[in-house]
């Protein structure tokens, strides 16, 4: 039975709408911060790989987060997809929503309430008759501000289900238009899903005039297996986020979800409008923004996803790929072809990859600043590969960052200990700091730290390759610590010493964002 919706209007019944949350729960991860600018590059990406919803945020979360929603929704003011706001069931987060979504042209205010008894008693000290007026209240004054308004049962999963029913129903006569039932703490099982999904199917009166949602954590790694259960028992919106990213271990991983559900349309039968063929650059641009790489394995992005080293699979891949690749690679723009820019190659041919390797619209100082430094690169390499294209011009974008690396020198060698001194540009200001240390790093961190002061300590650093060769860039990633806050920078440069120097300064621009930021309580679904 066909659906009418308020942002998608006659919806068809086997259409599944994708709710993508890699700017809400995503960043919500240890480490993961994104600033404005970071967050409209990944929103254009998101909307150009064919996202129906897009959770932009929580608006109250802090000034930072107000901000990013507001400009999510102006960038899509006239056309795009629908932009949500996250919000706890209260006057205060429900009107910061409304406020920020304005000018978009579709919007949803998303609120969410704990169901389960562990969760009412614990952490809301709130009574069922509480929870019931509560949804009641703030679906209500929700609706007042959009027509299109969601409501989330935290720790749905975990409820009674009588009670979990009722408060469906509850939120379905004050006039949500979408309900939720997260797995808030991945411990379902599928079967559990279906369950919950036929139950409520079968018992709540008007559920048929809402859409039900799914969004399903992935602490047992049930996460894409609980969605598409949830599927299968009547949900048509799935939440996912790119690379499964999230709270713990993460969400359902929406290149995972989208991919099932076209390669087993055989057995699935469901529709919806995400472009595979996008997905591999939005994977890539993430992992680029938040300096977290996927693992080799994993699942539709990894590098290995299409590889064969089996004598036995490569024999068979060679007479016909189908016979151990259940999907192509180009269906989600893998692609054979690596080397496709050198010294030689122009300005035009440049801008191109950098928005096929999902950049976007690049001014004319960035392009200017990028072009050049690619140029530099070029000539030091004998071949320059996408990966190199992308870890080098990443750092041109980070115009907002308040502390910029603007020169670095180490004298490093046997005998005498190594010697570092830097200049960062700090907020326009210029600041030095030269200082000694049991290696080059060891010394360049030092002088970091001496020019600018903070109590972060460094848990990890990481260096490898981004391609073959000795004349590979190198990709150091670094992590610290402060305060309890976890956040990655990475940086990229064939000198190992700079690219420590960059990474360790992104790191330390993740730190200041992450100082603005006073995350609500209840934050998560």
């Amino acid at each position: 039975m066909a659906i009418n919706h308020p942002s998608f209007g006659t919806l068809d019944e086997n259409r599944v709408i994708f709710f993508d949350t890699t700017l809400r729960d995503g960043e919500q991860s240890p480490g993961f911060s994104m600033n404005l600018e970071e967050k409209l590059r990944m929103a254009e990406a998101l909307a150009e790989l064919g996202v129906d919803v897009m959770e932009a945020g929580f608006a109250i979360a802090s000034p930072g987060d107000f901000e990013s929603v507001q400009a999510i929704a102006r960038k899509f003011a006239k056309s795009g997809p629908v932009v949500a706001s996250l919000g706890r069931c209260n006057t205060a987060d429900i009107l910061k929503s409304a406020e920020a979504l304005k000018p978009a042209a579709r919007k949803r205010i998303h609120i969410v309430l704990a169901t389960s008894d562990l969760h009412m008693r614990v952490k809301l000290n709130m009574s069922r008759e509480d929870v019931l007026q509560l949804t009641h209240d703030s679906v209500t004054l929700a609706r007042h501000h959009a027509e299109d308004v969601e409501w989330s049962a935290e720790d749905g999963s975990r409820s009674d289900p009588d009670f979990l029913c009722k408060v469906v129903e509850v939120a379905i006569r004050a006039g949500a238009t979408t309900i939720n039932i997260p797995d808030t703490v991945g411990y379902s099982l599928p079967a559990d899903m279906a369950t919950i999904f036929a139950d409520l199917r079968a018992r709540v009166p008007g559920i048929e005039n809402v859409v039900l949602s799914a969004h399903n954590h992935n602490d047992l790694g049930l996460g894409v297996a609980n969605t598409l259960a949830a599927i299968q028992a009547g949900a048509r919106q799935v939440e996912v986020t790119i690379n499964g990213i999230g709270e713990r271990a993460g969400n359902a991983s929406l290149e995972e979800v989208a991919m099932a559900l076209r390669t087993r349309h055989d057995a699935l039968g469901y529709s919806n409008g995400i472009v595979t063929p996008n997905i591999l650059k939005t994977s890539k641009l993430l992992a680029t923004i938040t300096g977290f790489d996927v693992q080799p394995n994993k699942a539709i992005v990894g590098r290995n996803a299409f590889a064969h080293e089996s004598g036995i699979h490569q024999d068979g891949v060679l007479k016909d790929r189908t016979t151990y690749e259940i999907m192509t690679p180009e269906s989600v723009g893998w692609s054979n072809s690596s080397l496709v820019l050198g010294k030689h190659s122009g300005r035009a041919a440049f801008k191109d990859k950098l928005k096929a390797l999902g950049y976007g619209d690049v001014g004319d100082n960035q392009m200017n600043d990028a072009f050049r430094r690619f140029k530099v690169i070029a000539d030091l390499k004998k071949v320059v590969y996408d990966e190199d294209v992308a870890a080098l011009v990443d750092e041109e974008f980070r115009q907002n960052d308040s502390v910029k690396l603007t020169a670095l020198t180490v004298v490093s060698g046997m005998g005498p200990k190594p010697v570092a001194s830097l200049s960062l540009e700090v907020d326009g200001e210029v600041v030095e700091g030269v200082a000694k240390g049991d290696g080059a790093v060891d010394a360049t961190f030092k002088a970091l730290q001496q020019a600018f002061p903070h109590e972060a300590e460094l848990k990890l650093f990481s260096v490898q390759a981004i391609t073959e060769g000795s004349d590979a860039q190198a990709r150091v990633t670094v992590r610290l610590e402060e305060k309890g806050k976890l956040v990655d920078g990475q940086g990229a440069d064939p000198d190992t010493i700079v690219a420590a120097a960059r990474a360790y300064v992104h790191a330390l621009n993740k730190l200041v964002v992450k100082r603005a930021r006073t995350a609500p309580e209840a934050l998560t679904a």
